[in-house]
């Protein structure tokens, strides 16, 4: 996958891009994130990017002159011209499934806003898909262009060692509930201990409670994302508990009365006169 972020300071990112998991991933050929100044589009000796506000109010505005031409000729660096995103307060909010289907794509181009943001005809020219990643406001785009790419670049194939984690953490494809509680030595710290029921090895009992671990914390912390979902756990566990052996002796019990039944017919005088005297027939 490949990144292009737009910015006035792309400074910014240079710590960002050369540690951890991302910097081992772009070593790889994993993905590629290329930075761009956006006033390298200016067109004046001051590197103008913003102005003031028609009808009055605070802040600037960045121009429109000059942003849909940086982002038109940055498409045209590769074979396609990607998806646009811009970063912005006002765009739908950024959720793992939105993370998910941004991570379909073969490139992404990051728009990050600063001042008061964008001319709006920016927006009404190229259309950009519109992401916000909380209801607050940042000085730019910049911190929010890397979260997109930090959650993206989680579910890039090769980019995670265990590409489980993808799958089974928070909000994720696997359990789109809280992830359960986790525990690692030592097993007693400060009189607090680590819960036996993950140290017994039965990993039947051990998933059960990391079920009914991650719904109590769901519950308590985030009980909106229990829509749905709590009824798919609730028919999983039917399910499961419909496979269990409940009632393997009731057959027994209905044959025993059956065949008090029947033997009624067949005593006979004598056989009653043998049994009120104790005599065996």
């Amino acid at each position: 996958m490949r990144f292009d972020v737009l910015t006035l300071f792309p400074g910014i990112f240079e710590g960002y891009l050369s540690e951890s998991l991302l910097k081992d991933a772009i070593e790889r050929g994993a993905l590629e994130v290329h930075l761009h100044n956006m006033r390298d589009w200016a067109n004046d000796k001051h590197n103008t990017m913003d102005d003031r506000p028609f009808g009055g109010g605070p802040g600037m505005v960045l121009k429109v002159d000059r942003i849909v031409p940086c982002v038109e000729e940055v498409q045209t660096y590769a074979e396609r011209p990607g998806r646009l995103v811009m970063l912005t307060p006002q765009g739908r909010p950024l959720t793992q499934r939105v993370v998910e289907e941004l991570a379909q794509e073969e490139r992404i181009l990051l728009l990050c806003g600063r001042y008061e943001g964008f001319d709006q005809r920016v927006v009404e020219i190229l259309q950009p898909d519109e992401i916000s990643i909380g209801d607050y406001v940042l000085n730019g785009g910049e911190v929010a262009a890397a979260v997109v790419i930090d959650s993206v670049m989680r579910l890039i194939p090769g980019v995670l060692g265990d590409e489980n984690s993808a799958v089974v953490d928070s909000f994720s494809s696997g359990n789109r509930l809280l992830e359960e509680d986790q525990y690692t030595r030592p097993r007693e710290y400060r009189g607090l201990t680590v819960p036996e029921i993950l140290l017994s090895g039965d990993h039947g009992a051990i998933e059960r409670w990391r079920l009914s671990n991650r719904r109590e914390k769901t519950l308590a912390r985030r009980p909106d994302l229990l829509d749905g979902e709590e009824t798919k756990i609730d028919e999983d566990e039917k399910k499961k508990k419909k496979k269990r052996p409940k009632k393997a002796k009731e057959p027994e019990l209905v044959a025993e009365s059956e065949n008090v039944v029947e033997a009624k017919p067949s005593e006979t005088p004598e056989a009653a006169d043998a049994t009120e005297n104790n005599v065996d027939v």
